[in-house]
């Protein structure tokens, strides 16, 4: 289900993070659907629980999961994560785009790019 890259320079409790939201945001993890515990996915990726446990907060922090206590954590309703996680992209998308600008390239490079061809199509 998640695998670590431990050539990453992100922390793991952050590539857990985003591992799970990409699989919630796709749909692999229904909603309402159990996570594995805490316990069973250390051991599985053969990390600290502690980390886990980290991973799981943010996600609860972020509105992807939701702890029924004495039951586990479960996945939150997809669609409901979907325009906030659009959102989040597009404003990175903008970010980029003024970053972009401010070095010189133009409007028709960056949609030129953007639309899968070459800085100067």
């Amino acid at each position: 289900m998640i695998l670590i890259d431990l050539k990453d320079s992100r922390p793991i409790y952050e590539q857990v993070v985003d591992k799970f939201k990409m699989l919630i945001l796709k749909g692999a993890i229904a909603p309402d659907e159990k996570l594995p515990s805490v316990r069973n996915l250390a051991v599985d990726l053969s990390i600290n629980p502690n980390t886990i446990q980290r991973a799981y907060a943010e996600l609860e922090r972020q509105g992807y999961i939701y702890t029924v206590k004495g039951k586990g954590n479960f996945a939150a309703d997809r669609d409901k994560l979907i325009d906030g996680y659009k959102e989040e992209i597009l404003k990175q998308l903008r970010e980029i785009c003024q970053l972009a600008i401010s070095v010189g390239m133009t409007e028709k490079e960056i949609i030129n790019n953007i639309k899968g061809g070459g800085a100067y199509d």
